[in-house]
Formats: C-alpha cells, structure tokens, sequence
C-alpha cells in the first residue's frame, strides 16, 4: 500500500534524542508504550525456569523499548526531561552521562537483555552509551547481510521486536535474520494498517511460525502530522478496502499487532493473552 508518509529521517541523525522528542511528542507518539507492555509479557512468558531472555529490537532508534521494558519510565517522563530548559544546554556528552544516572536509578529488577539493531549509527551509539541496550548493531539488513557479531547476537534471541518499523524494513530484513539461526525465535510487531505484512508473515512461515492477528484491537501510533498526511493515508486505505472509520479518519494513525511462534505455542496460549 503506498502512501505520503512524512519523512522524519532527520531526527534519528541525531547524537542524542532530544530532537526525537521535540519532534513526536507534540504528535502524541506511543507506540512504543503499547509494545513495552506486550513484550514485557511475551519476555515473562519466554523465561519459564528462570532462563534469562534476550529481546532483539528492531529498528530500535535510541533505545526507547528498552527505555521502557527495563526501567520505571513512561514515554510522557522521557518527553518531559527532554524538553527540560536545563537539558538544552547540555552538550550530546553531558546528555549521555546525565542518561547514564537517570536511567540506572530507575532500571528495574531482573531486567531484560535487549540488543538493538538500527540502520542509525547515532542512535544506536547513544542507545549504548546511555546504558539502555546490552548490544547494538548499526546495520541495514535491507541493503547487506548481518555481520558475524549481529549473527551470533541473533542467534542468542528469544524474542524480536519491532514497533513501527514495518514498511521501512521488509521481508528481506527478516529473511537474513532468521537465516542465523536453526531454531526461530518468537517475533512480534506493531505494524499500522497502511502496511501489509503478509510478506513477513510468509518467511516466518517457512521458518516455522505461525503468524497471528491480534483480532478487533487496534494501537494509536501518533497523530498525522498534517492534512496531507492525513489525506493521503486516508486514500491508501481506501484503495485496500480498509474502513478507516474511528480510527485513521480521526486523526490518528492506528497499527495492529502480530505475533509469530511455533505451532505448539500457538496452541498452548492465545494471542490475545499477551495484550491488556
């Protein structure tokens, strides 16, 4: 499906995420407070007899799913102290270590590991430094194939995770992840309604999961950030035959929730578990 997105690839060029915040917090960005819910309890659900977990993000940007999985934080503290007047005149290095204290006070018990993979080098560089993710790679897995340290990181998953990233990473992406490993981990994305995912759902098909959607639930992404966008998205759902009614005609864009696993796990917990 193909519609006039607004590009905010500016702000993942960034050293820090300050302009991440100023840019999507007045469009009310949140995804990633519904997709920390829901993996926080696909990770609980992953560590029967005490395993620890590795979650491997996708299109992690500055760690905000690990931000929000692993500490007490919401999306709304993080908007606020990054709009703080005394932040501003931090310089990207003074941010970090100011990060580094502010997140480690709030970091949670028996914390998840959580590996990033960002095609933004500076996003993914501050995501480490701040001590939100344990790995991080700065790898287009669209334009190349993993590195061996992503390989061995992938291998080592539990669980993959992707809010909003849909539609700029594809099946390939997808296809030379799984490729590293023999048994697949679980995979779990927001994606919104404007994006198809049966090519997704087709290579974790063959890599031996059953995809699943979470059926009559929809996510409020963020709101459109003007009448194009609104207009254009509106046309691209119309042309699917997708009813945009109380939802994306309401100013919002709306994802829905897939998640793949083994057919076994399928059977022994429904999908809709997973989701408050």
């Amino acid at each position: 499906m193909s519609w006039d997105k607004t590009s905010f690839d500016e702000i993942y060029r960034q050293p820090d995420p300050r302009a991440y915040f100023a840019t999507l917090g007045p469009l009310d960005y949140q995804i990633p407070t519904h997709g920390s819910a829901v993996f926080r309890r696909l990770a609980a659900a992953l560590a029967r007899d005490g395993r620890h977990v590795t979650v491997l993000d996708l299109c992690s940007s500055y760690g905000l799913t690990a931000a929000l999985l692993n500490h007490d934080v919401t999306l709304a503290d993080l908007r606020h102290r990054y709009a703080d007047p005394d932040l501003a005149e931090l310089s990207p290095d003074e941010l970090v270590d100011a990060d580094q204290e502010y997140f480690a006070a709030r970091r949670r018990p028996h914390r998840t590991r959580v590996v990033g993979v960002d095609a933004s080098a500076p996003a993914v560089r501050y995501a480490i430094r701040a001590g939100l993710l344990d790995a991080a790679f700065a790898e287009n897995l669209e334009d190349r194939t993993a590195s061996d340290k992503l390989r061995a990181s992938a291998a080592d998953a539990d669980l993959v995770t992707v809010t909003g990233g849909v539609g700029y990473i594809t099946s390939q992406t997808f296809e030379r992840l799984l490729g590293c490993r023999d048994d697949p981990p679980w995979v779990a994305a927001f994606t919104l309604r404007t994006v198809g995912y049966d090519a997704i759902a087709a290579v974790l098909d063959r890599y031996g999961l059953v995809t699943e959607q979470l059926e009559g639930r929809t996510f409020k992404q963020r709101r459109f950030f003007d009448d194009r966008e609104r207009r254009s998205t509106l046309d691209a759902l119309a042309r699917a035959g997708v009813d945009p009614t109380g939802l994306e005609a309401d100013g919002w864009y709306h994802s829905v929730f897939y998640l793949s696993r083994p057919a076994h796990h399928v059977a022994h917990r429904p999908v809709a578990s997973f989701v408050a």
